[in-house]
Protein backbone atom coordinates (compact mmCIF):
# COMPACT_ATOMS: atom_id res chain seq x y z
CA UNK A 1 0.00 0.00 0.00
CA UNK A 2 1.80 3.46 -0.78
CA UNK A 3 0.73 6.10 1.03
CA UNK A 4 1.88 9.67 2.92
CA UNK A 5 3.66 10.31 5.70
CA UNK A 6 3.21 13.52 7.48
CA UNK A 7 5.74 14.76 9.73
CA UNK A 8 5.29 18.44 11.44
CA UNK A 9 8.98 20.28 11.74
CA UNK A 10 7.93 23.94 12.00
CA UNK A 11 8.35 24.16 15.75
CA UNK A 12 11.54 26.00 17.17
CA UNK A 13 12.43 23.07 19.45
CA UNK A 14 13.20 25.31 22.08
CA UNK A 15 12.86 22.43 24.69
CA UNK A 16 16.90 21.23 22.77
CA UNK A 17 18.19 24.98 24.15
CA UNK A 18 20.95 26.06 21.71
CA UNK A 19 21.16 22.53 18.97
CA UNK A 20 18.22 24.19 17.96
CA UNK A 21 19.88 28.22 17.19
CA UNK A 22 21.24 27.26 13.61
CA UNK A 23 19.17 24.08 12.87
CA UNK A 24 16.04 23.04 12.91
CA UNK A 25 15.05 20.56 15.78
CA UNK A 26 14.64 17.25 13.13
CA UNK A 27 18.55 18.03 12.22
CA UNK A 28 19.93 17.30 15.52
CA UNK A 29 21.89 14.33 15.42
CA UNK A 30 22.15 10.81 16.15
CA UNK A 31 24.26 8.50 14.87
CA UNK A 32 25.83 11.25 12.58
CA UNK A 33 22.65 11.67 10.27
CA UNK A 34 19.67 13.99 11.39
CA UNK A 35 16.57 12.44 13.28
CA UNK A 36 14.79 13.07 10.12
CA UNK A 37 17.01 10.77 8.65
CA UNK A 38 15.85 7.77 11.29
CA UNK A 39 12.17 8.44 10.59
CA UNK A 40 12.10 8.86 6.89
CA UNK A 41 14.25 5.55 7.04
CA UNK A 42 11.07 3.21 8.77
CA UNK A 43 8.80 3.67 5.77
CA UNK A 44 8.66 2.25 2.72
CA UNK A 45 10.72 3.32 -0.76
CA UNK A 46 7.38 4.17 -1.90
CA UNK A 47 6.29 6.66 0.89
CA UNK A 48 5.82 9.85 -0.12
CA UNK A 49 6.00 12.32 2.86
CA UNK A 50 4.34 15.96 3.28
CA UNK A 51 6.77 18.11 5.73
CA UNK A 52 5.74 21.39 7.70
CA UNK A 53 7.94 23.68 7.40
CA UNK A 54 8.68 26.90 9.96
CA UNK A 55 11.75 27.24 12.16
CA UNK A 56 14.94 26.90 9.94
CA UNK A 57 12.65 25.26 6.78
CA UNK A 58 14.64 25.97 4.18
CA UNK A 59 17.19 23.85 6.05
CA UNK A 60 14.76 21.00 5.93
CA UNK A 61 13.81 21.26 2.37
CA UNK A 62 17.45 21.24 1.55
CA UNK A 63 18.69 18.61 3.33
CA UNK A 64 15.61 16.16 2.32
CA UNK A 65 16.20 16.66 -1.36
CA UNK A 66 20.02 16.27 -1.47
CA UNK A 67 19.75 13.34 0.36
CA UNK A 68 16.83 11.57 -0.77
CA UNK A 69 16.35 12.44 -4.18
CA UNK A 70 14.56 8.84 -5.00
CA UNK A 71 11.58 9.99 -2.70
CA UNK A 72 8.74 12.25 -3.13
CA UNK A 73 8.50 15.16 -0.53
CA UNK A 74 5.92 17.85 -0.57
CA UNK A 75 6.00 20.90 1.79
CA UNK A 76 3.80 23.04 3.27
CA UNK A 77 5.08 26.19 4.79
CA UNK A 78 3.19 27.02 8.11
CA UNK A 79 2.71 30.91 9.55
CA UNK A 80 3.07 31.56 12.01
CA UNK A 81 4.81 28.66 13.58
CA UNK A 82 5.95 30.45 17.00
CA UNK A 83 3.69 32.94 19.38
CA UNK A 84 -0.08 33.54 19.84
CA UNK A 85 -1.94 31.54 16.87
CA UNK A 86 0.93 28.85 16.56
CA UNK A 87 0.52 25.53 17.14
CA UNK A 88 1.04 21.32 16.20
CA UNK A 89 -2.93 21.81 14.57
CA UNK A 90 -2.17 24.63 12.45
CA UNK A 91 1.13 22.88 11.27
CA UNK A 92 -1.37 19.95 10.20
CA UNK A 93 -3.58 22.00 8.70
CA UNK A 94 -1.28 23.26 6.47
CA UNK A 95 -0.54 20.03 5.69
CA UNK A 96 -4.54 18.84 4.95
CA UNK A 97 -4.45 19.81 0.74
CA UNK A 98 -1.74 16.65 0.67
CA UNK A 99 -3.41 14.59 2.88
CA UNK A 100 -6.24 13.87 1.13
CA UNK A 101 -6.30 9.97 1.68
CA UNK A 102 -5.19 7.85 4.33
CA UNK A 103 -1.51 8.87 5.83
CA UNK A 104 0.56 8.34 8.92
CA UNK A 105 1.26 11.53 11.53
CA UNK A 106 4.71 11.30 12.95
CA UNK A 107 6.40 13.93 15.25
CA UNK A 108 9.78 14.64 13.83
CA UNK A 109 11.04 14.14 17.54
CA UNK A 110 10.03 10.29 17.78
CA UNK A 111 12.19 7.05 17.06
CA UNK A 112 10.71 4.05 17.00
CA UNK A 113 12.57 0.65 16.72
CA UNK A 114 9.40 -1.31 15.28
CA UNK A 115 8.14 -1.46 11.93
CA UNK A 116 5.63 0.99 11.40
CA UNK A 117 1.73 0.10 9.87
CA UNK A 118 0.60 1.36 6.87
CA UNK A 119 -2.61 3.84 7.47
CA UNK A 120 -5.18 0.86 6.49
CA UNK A 121 -6.91 1.20 9.55
CA UNK A 122 -7.01 3.79 12.65
CA UNK A 123 -4.68 3.16 14.96
CA UNK A 124 -2.27 4.88 17.32
CA UNK A 125 1.46 3.99 18.82
CA UNK A 126 1.85 4.44 22.91
CA UNK A 127 5.34 3.07 24.95
CA UNK A 128 5.33 2.05 28.75
CA UNK A 129 6.71 5.25 30.37
CA UNK A 130 7.69 5.80 34.03
CA UNK A 131 6.15 9.07 34.56
CA UNK A 132 3.29 9.59 32.48
CA UNK A 133 2.87 13.12 33.73
CA UNK A 134 4.66 15.16 30.66
CA UNK A 135 3.21 13.14 28.17
CA UNK A 136 -0.91 12.58 26.62
CA UNK A 137 -2.09 9.07 27.16
CA UNK A 138 -4.30 6.57 26.15
CA UNK A 139 -6.66 4.36 27.89
CA UNK A 140 -5.77 1.06 26.05
CA UNK A 141 -8.50 -2.05 26.30
CA UNK A 142 -7.38 -4.89 24.89
CA UNK A 143 -6.25 -3.75 21.60
CA UNK A 144 -8.10 -0.57 21.10
CA UNK A 145 -8.31 2.60 22.50
CA UNK A 146 -10.60 3.67 24.67
CA UNK A 147 -9.62 7.15 25.47
CA UNK A 148 -7.32 9.74 24.33
CA UNK A 149 -6.39 12.13 27.39
CA UNK A 150 -4.06 15.30 28.05
CA UNK A 151 -0.83 15.66 29.76
CA UNK A 152 -1.28 15.17 33.33
CA UNK A 153 -4.66 13.17 33.13
CA UNK A 154 -3.61 9.47 32.45
CA UNK A 155 -3.58 7.10 35.75
CA UNK A 156 -0.26 5.07 35.72
CA UNK A 157 -3.11 1.82 36.34
CA UNK A 158 -4.57 2.32 32.97
CA UNK A 159 -3.11 4.55 30.44
CA UNK A 160 -0.06 4.17 28.38
CA UNK A 161 2.32 7.34 27.13
CA UNK A 162 0.78 8.25 23.64
CA UNK A 163 4.16 8.62 21.26
CA UNK A 164 3.17 10.56 18.57
CA UNK A 165 2.74 8.19 16.09
CA UNK A 166 -0.59 7.17 14.13
CA UNK A 167 -2.47 6.02 11.29
CA UNK A 168 -5.18 8.11 9.81
CA UNK A 169 -7.49 5.94 7.79
CA UNK A 170 -10.65 8.08 8.05
CA UNK A 171 -9.25 11.27 6.68
CA UNK A 172 -12.24 13.23 6.41
CA UNK A 173 -13.75 12.79 9.59
CA UNK A 174 -9.95 13.87 11.36
CA UNK A 175 -10.27 17.17 9.25
CA UNK A 176 -13.73 17.95 9.63
CA UNK A 177 -12.58 17.96 13.13
CA UNK A 178 -9.58 19.72 12.87
CA UNK A 179 -11.15 22.59 10.98
CA UNK A 180 -14.27 22.69 13.27
CA UNK A 181 -12.12 22.61 16.06
CA UNK A 182 -10.65 26.47 16.04
CA UNK A 183 -7.83 27.38 18.43
CA UNK A 184 -8.65 24.09 20.75
CA UNK A 185 -7.48 21.82 17.99
CA UNK A 186 -4.87 23.99 16.63
CA UNK A 187 -3.21 23.95 20.06
CA UNK A 188 -3.52 20.70 20.82
CA UNK A 189 -2.78 18.93 17.56
CA UNK A 190 -3.72 15.86 15.84
CA UNK A 191 -4.90 14.26 19.18
CA UNK A 192 -7.56 16.49 18.57
CA UNK A 193 -8.82 15.29 15.22
CA UNK A 194 -8.11 11.46 16.63
CA UNK A 195 -11.03 11.81 19.08
CA UNK A 196 -13.23 11.61 16.46
CA UNK A 197 -12.68 8.53 15.07
CA UNK A 198 -12.54 7.17 18.67
CA UNK A 199 -16.42 5.68 17.80
CA UNK A 200 -15.31 4.11 14.69
CA UNK A 201 -12.52 2.12 16.34
CA UNK A 202 -8.67 3.13 16.69
CA UNK A 203 -6.14 -0.20 17.46
CA UNK A 204 -3.26 0.61 19.64
CA UNK A 205 0.00 -0.67 19.20
CA UNK A 206 2.72 -0.70 21.34
CA UNK A 207 6.29 0.62 20.00
CA UNK A 208 9.35 0.57 22.06
CA UNK A 209 10.14 4.66 21.75
CA UNK A 210 12.80 7.14 22.44
CA UNK A 211 12.18 10.81 22.58
CA UNK A 212 14.86 13.66 21.17
CA UNK A 213 12.90 16.62 22.36
CA UNK A 214 14.78 17.36 25.16
CA UNK A 215 18.50 17.08 26.18
CA UNK A 216 18.26 13.89 28.55
CA UNK A 217 16.61 12.01 26.30
CA UNK A 218 17.79 13.22 23.13
CA UNK A 219 21.18 11.81 25.12
CA UNK A 220 19.56 8.52 25.62
CA UNK A 221 18.93 8.27 22.23
CA UNK A 222 22.33 9.15 20.99
CA UNK A 223 23.60 6.42 23.63
CA UNK A 224 21.27 3.77 22.14
CA UNK A 225 21.84 4.63 18.39
CA UNK A 226 25.69 5.20 18.55
CA UNK A 227 26.95 2.83 15.78
CA UNK A 228 30.37 0.66 16.15
CA UNK A 229 33.15 2.42 14.23
CA UNK A 230 31.73 5.38 13.55
CA UNK A 231 33.19 8.72 12.23
CA UNK A 232 34.70 10.66 15.31
CA UNK A 233 33.17 14.40 14.55
CA UNK A 234 33.39 16.91 17.60
CA UNK A 235 30.44 18.84 17.18
CA UNK A 236 30.18 22.52 16.16
CA UNK A 237 27.18 24.19 16.86
CA UNK A 238 26.74 25.81 13.08
CA UNK A 239 28.17 23.21 11.07
CA UNK A 240 27.41 19.02 10.41
CA UNK A 241 28.74 16.44 8.57
CA UNK A 242 25.85 13.69 7.82
CA UNK A 243 26.15 10.35 6.43
CA UNK A 244 23.50 9.03 4.84
CA UNK A 245 23.65 5.69 2.95
CA UNK A 246 26.23 5.86 0.35
CA UNK A 247 26.80 9.43 0.68
CA UNK A 248 28.07 12.42 2.84
CA UNK A 249 26.11 15.53 3.25
CA UNK A 250 28.22 18.91 4.91
CA UNK A 251 26.28 21.47 6.55
CA UNK A 252 26.90 24.97 7.36
CA UNK A 253 24.92 27.93 8.30
CA UNK A 254 27.33 29.81 6.44
CA UNK A 255 26.19 30.18 2.62
CA UNK A 256 29.33 31.35 1.22
CA UNK A 257 31.18 28.88 2.97
CA UNK A 258 29.18 26.32 1.36
CA UNK A 259 29.37 27.94 -1.84
CA UNK A 260 33.68 28.41 -1.54
CA UNK A 261 33.72 24.56 -0.35
CA UNK A 262 32.01 23.69 -3.89
CA UNK A 263 34.26 25.74 -5.78
CA UNK A 264 37.58 24.53 -4.47
CA UNK A 265 36.38 21.33 -5.39
CA UNK A 266 37.94 21.83 -9.25
CA UNK A 267 41.27 23.14 -7.76
CA UNK A 268 41.40 19.67 -5.04
CA UNK A 269 40.21 17.86 -8.54
CA UNK A 270 41.63 14.03 -7.59
CA UNK A 271 43.05 14.04 -3.66
CA UNK A 272 39.13 15.13 -2.42
CA UNK A 273 35.64 13.62 -3.30
CA UNK A 274 33.74 14.83 -6.24
CA UNK A 275 30.60 17.11 -5.07
CA UNK A 276 27.66 15.71 -6.62
CA UNK A 277 25.00 18.12 -5.43
CA UNK A 278 24.70 21.42 -3.45
CA UNK A 279 22.68 23.48 -2.41
CA UNK A 280 22.46 27.25 -0.16
CA UNK A 281 23.56 25.59 3.02
CA UNK A 282 24.46 22.15 2.11
CA UNK A 283 26.78 19.91 -0.20
CA UNK A 284 26.90 15.94 -0.96
CA UNK A 285 29.37 13.71 -2.20
CA UNK A 286 30.17 10.23 -1.94
CA UNK A 287 30.98 8.16 0.54
CA UNK A 288 34.63 7.10 0.35
CA UNK A 289 35.81 3.83 1.81
CA UNK A 290 38.74 3.55 3.77
CA UNK A 291 39.39 4.68 7.30
CA UNK A 292 40.88 7.94 9.07
CA UNK A 293 44.83 7.83 9.16
CA UNK A 294 44.36 8.15 13.44
CA UNK A 295 42.92 4.64 13.04
CA UNK A 296 45.30 3.02 10.69
CA UNK A 297 48.54 5.43 10.78
CA UNK A 298 52.36 3.33 11.18
CA UNK A 299 55.13 5.11 10.46
CA UNK A 300 55.73 3.57 7.08
CA UNK A 301 52.45 4.40 5.90
CA UNK A 302 52.85 8.21 6.86
CA UNK A 303 55.88 8.16 4.88
CA UNK A 304 54.05 7.59 2.31
CA UNK A 305 51.20 10.33 3.08
CA UNK A 306 54.31 13.02 2.65
CA UNK A 307 55.29 11.55 -0.29
CA UNK A 308 51.54 11.75 -1.57
CA UNK A 309 51.36 15.28 -0.31
CA UNK A 310 54.81 16.30 -1.86
CA UNK A 311 52.13 16.12 -5.24
CA UNK A 312 49.61 17.89 -3.47
CA UNK A 313 51.29 20.81 -2.39
CA UNK A 314 52.59 22.66 -5.12
CA UNK A 315 53.82 25.82 -4.64
CA UNK A 316 52.86 28.70 -6.72
CA UNK A 317 55.00 31.41 -8.22
CA UNK A 318 53.62 35.02 -7.65
CA UNK A 319 53.58 38.57 -9.63
CA UNK A 320 54.71 40.94 -6.87
CA UNK A 321 51.50 42.33 -6.38
CA UNK A 322 50.21 38.82 -5.90
CA UNK A 323 52.90 38.32 -3.62
CA UNK A 324 51.98 41.10 -1.42
CA UNK A 325 48.34 40.24 -1.24
CA UNK A 326 49.10 37.07 0.02
CA UNK A 327 51.75 38.25 2.64
CA UNK A 328 48.74 40.88 3.83
CA UNK A 329 46.59 37.63 3.74
CA UNK A 330 48.92 35.72 5.73
CA UNK A 331 49.05 38.49 8.37
CA UNK A 332 45.00 39.31 8.85
CA UNK A 333 45.02 35.14 8.89
CA UNK A 334 47.20 34.57 11.80
CA UNK A 335 48.01 37.68 13.54
CA UNK A 336 44.34 39.74 13.44
CA UNK A 337 42.43 36.45 13.57
CA UNK A 338 44.40 35.30 16.55
CA UNK A 339 43.99 38.19 18.47
CA UNK A 340 39.95 38.04 17.59
CA UNK A 341 39.81 34.57 19.04
CA UNK A 342 41.83 35.23 22.01
CA UNK A 343 39.52 37.91 22.77
CA UNK A 344 36.57 35.75 22.07
CA UNK A 345 37.88 32.69 23.73
CA UNK A 346 37.74 35.36 27.39
CA UNK A 347 34.37 36.40 26.91
CA UNK A 348 32.76 33.47 25.91
CA UNK A 349 34.42 31.78 28.97
CA UNK A 350 34.68 34.50 31.42
CA UNK A 351 38.06 34.50 31.68
CA UNK A 352 41.13 36.97 31.72
CA UNK A 353 44.92 36.81 30.36
CA UNK A 354 47.07 36.54 33.28
CA UNK A 355 50.55 34.85 33.91
CA UNK A 356 49.16 31.30 35.58
CA UNK A 357 51.97 28.83 35.30
CA UNK A 358 51.05 25.68 33.29
CA UNK A 359 51.55 22.61 33.94
CA UNK A 360 53.87 23.97 37.00
CA UNK A 361 56.09 25.95 34.50
CA UNK A 362 56.08 30.06 35.40
CA UNK A 363 54.07 31.58 32.24
CA UNK A 364 54.10 35.27 30.91
CA UNK A 365 50.32 36.96 30.00
CA UNK A 366 49.38 35.38 26.06
CA UNK A 367 49.18 39.11 25.16
CA UNK A 368 53.37 39.92 25.98
CA UNK A 369 53.53 36.13 24.49
CA UNK A 370 51.97 37.35 21.23
CA UNK A 371 53.76 40.42 21.11
CA UNK A 372 57.08 38.82 20.76
CA UNK A 373 56.17 36.69 17.87
CA UNK A 374 58.06 38.31 14.43
CA UNK A 375 54.79 38.80 12.71
CA UNK A 376 56.82 39.48 9.47
CA UNK A 377 58.56 36.41 9.69
CA UNK A 378 55.29 34.07 10.05
CA UNK A 379 53.26 35.78 7.44
CA UNK A 380 56.32 35.51 4.96
CA UNK A 381 54.60 32.24 3.75
CA UNK A 382 54.64 29.39 1.23
CA UNK A 383 52.50 30.16 -1.53
CA UNK A 384 50.64 27.14 -3.01
CA UNK A 385 47.90 24.74 -3.14
CA UNK A 386 46.49 23.54 0.59
CA UNK A 387 43.77 21.36 2.32
CA UNK A 388 43.42 24.22 5.27
CA UNK A 389 41.67 21.40 7.93
CA UNK A 390 44.70 18.91 7.07
CA UNK A 391 44.63 16.73 9.74
CA UNK A 392 44.62 12.77 10.28
CA UNK A 393 40.61 12.59 10.80
CA UNK A 394 40.54 14.45 7.48
CA UNK A 395 42.60 12.00 5.83
CA UNK A 396 41.28 8.77 4.45
CA UNK A 397 43.30 5.64 3.50
CA UNK A 398 41.80 2.77 1.77
CA UNK A 399 44.09 -0.46 2.05
CA UNK A 400 42.21 -2.21 -0.86
CA UNK A 401 43.00 1.24 -3.47
CA UNK A 402 46.08 2.15 -1.81
CA UNK A 403 44.95 5.56 -1.99
CA UNK A 404 44.59 8.40 0.07
CA UNK A 405 41.65 10.57 0.19
CA UNK A 406 41.39 14.21 1.76
CA UNK A 407 38.21 15.13 3.21
CA UNK A 408 36.54 18.28 5.24
CA UNK A 409 38.68 21.24 2.70
CA UNK A 410 38.56 24.46 4.14
CA UNK A 411 36.21 26.92 1.60
CA UNK A 412 39.25 29.74 1.30
CA UNK A 413 42.40 30.97 2.83
CA UNK A 414 42.07 34.66 3.77
CA UNK A 415 39.60 34.55 0.90
CA UNK A 416 41.67 32.62 -1.74
CA UNK A 417 39.93 29.88 -3.56
CA UNK A 418 43.18 28.54 -4.83
CA UNK A 419 46.26 29.78 -2.85
CA UNK A 420 47.13 29.60 0.71
CA UNK A 421 50.17 28.95 3.31
CA UNK A 422 51.23 25.60 2.80
CA UNK A 423 53.13 26.03 6.06
CA UNK A 424 49.67 26.25 7.66
CA UNK A 425 48.76 23.08 6.53
CA UNK A 426 52.20 21.84 8.05
CA UNK A 427 50.38 23.54 11.16
CA UNK A 428 47.13 21.20 10.93
CA UNK A 429 48.94 18.37 10.44
CA UNK A 430 50.93 18.64 13.76
CA UNK A 431 48.33 20.00 15.59
CA UNK A 432 46.59 16.54 14.88
CA UNK A 433 49.61 14.61 15.62
CA UNK A 434 49.82 15.85 19.24
CA UNK A 435 45.90 16.13 19.72
CA UNK A 436 44.03 13.39 18.48
CA UNK A 437 40.40 13.69 18.23
CA UNK A 438 39.17 10.31 18.73
CA UNK A 439 40.81 10.35 22.46
CA UNK A 440 39.33 13.85 22.55
CA UNK A 441 36.30 12.24 21.73
CA UNK A 442 36.18 9.26 24.65
CA UNK A 443 37.32 12.19 27.47
CA UNK A 444 40.73 11.29 27.43
CA UNK A 445 42.13 14.32 28.56
CA UNK A 446 41.79 16.55 31.94
CA UNK A 447 42.46 20.07 32.50
CA UNK A 448 41.80 22.30 35.88
CA UNK A 449 42.50 26.55 35.75
CA UNK A 450 42.06 27.85 39.01
CA UNK A 451 43.37 31.29 39.86
CA UNK A 452 47.14 30.55 39.57
CA UNK A 453 47.82 27.47 36.99
CA UNK A 454 46.41 26.04 34.36
CA UNK A 455 47.50 22.06 34.63
CA UNK A 456 46.33 20.25 31.69
CA UNK A 457 47.46 16.49 30.81
CA UNK A 458 45.97 13.93 27.51
CA UNK A 459 46.64 10.63 25.87
CA UNK A 460 48.45 9.95 22.98
CA UNK A 461 49.16 7.28 21.10
CA UNK A 462 52.37 6.28 20.95
CA UNK A 463 52.24 6.17 16.55
CA UNK A 464 51.64 9.55 16.92
CA UNK A 465 54.18 10.53 19.11
CA UNK A 466 56.41 8.80 16.24
CA UNK A 467 55.33 10.60 13.37
CA UNK A 468 55.43 13.78 15.13
CA UNK A 469 59.48 13.06 15.64
CA UNK A 470 59.63 12.04 11.61
CA UNK A 471 57.80 14.76 10.68
CA UNK A 472 60.36 17.10 12.19
CA UNK A 473 62.62 15.43 10.63
CA UNK A 474 61.36 15.62 7.83
CA UNK A 475 60.55 19.60 7.31
CA UNK A 476 64.00 20.37 8.22
CA UNK A 477 65.43 17.81 5.78
CA UNK A 478 62.98 19.24 3.00
CA UNK A 479 64.49 22.83 3.86
CA UNK A 480 61.29 24.24 5.65
CA UNK A 481 61.10 26.37 8.67
CA UNK A 482 60.66 24.14 11.48
CA UNK A 483 59.64 26.57 14.24
CA UNK A 484 57.06 28.47 11.75
CA UNK A 485 55.37 25.19 12.03
CA UNK A 486 55.43 25.12 16.13
CA UNK A 487 54.28 28.56 16.02
CA UNK A 488 51.41 28.16 13.68
CA UNK A 489 50.35 24.94 15.66
CA UNK A 490 50.41 26.98 18.66
CA UNK A 491 47.91 29.54 17.18
CA UNK A 492 45.73 27.33 15.51
CA UNK A 493 45.04 25.59 19.25
CA UNK A 494 44.93 29.35 20.70
CA UNK A 495 41.88 30.06 17.46
CA UNK A 496 39.89 27.22 18.18
CA UNK A 497 39.54 27.21 22.03
CA UNK A 498 37.06 29.99 21.90
CA UNK A 499 35.21 27.85 19.18
CA UNK A 500 34.94 24.72 21.06
CA UNK A 501 33.07 23.39 24.36
CA UNK A 502 34.43 23.90 28.24
CA UNK A 503 36.26 21.83 29.27
CA UNK A 504 38.23 20.73 26.09
CA UNK A 505 38.11 24.60 25.77
CA UNK A 506 40.49 24.86 28.75
CA UNK A 507 42.83 22.30 27.35
CA UNK A 508 43.50 24.06 23.84
CA UNK A 509 44.21 27.29 25.57
CA UNK A 510 46.53 25.98 27.69
CA UNK A 511 48.39 23.95 25.50
CA UNK A 512 48.19 26.63 22.71
CA UNK A 513 50.08 29.07 25.25
CA UNK A 514 52.47 26.63 26.96
CA UNK A 515 53.31 25.31 23.05
CA UNK A 516 53.88 29.36 22.20
CA UNK A 517 56.16 29.93 24.74
CA UNK A 518 58.51 26.88 24.37
CA UNK A 519 58.66 27.90 20.41
CA UNK A 520 59.23 31.30 21.73
CA UNK A 521 61.88 30.47 23.66
CA UNK A 522 63.78 28.68 21.01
Amino acid sequence: MSYRVCIPTAGTGSRLGDLTKFINKSLVGIANRPTLSHLIERFPVDAEFVIALGHKGQLVREFVELAYPERQFFFAEVAPFEGPGSGLGLSLLACKHYLQQPFVFMSCDTLVKEAIPAPAYNWMAFSEAADLLPYRTLAVQGKQVASICGKGVGRDDTHKAYIGLAGIHDYQSFWEAMQDGGAEAIETGETYGMRALLSSNIQAHAFTWHDTGNPPALARARAIYQEADSPNILEKANEAIWFVGNQVIKFSDDQQFIANRVKRVQELQGFVPNVTGASAHMYRYPKVQGKVMSEVATLPLFEQLLEHCQRFWSKKTLMPVEAKNFKTACMKFYRDKTLERVALFYKNFDRKDSNESINGVPMQKLDKLLNSIDWEWLSDGLAGRLHGDFHFENILWSSETKKFTFLDWRQDFGGDLSTGDIYYDFAKLLHGLIICHELIAKDLYQVKWTADEINFDFLRKQVLVECEHHFGAWLVAHGYDKKKVWVLTSLIYLNIAALHHHPYSFLLYGLGKEMLSRANEN
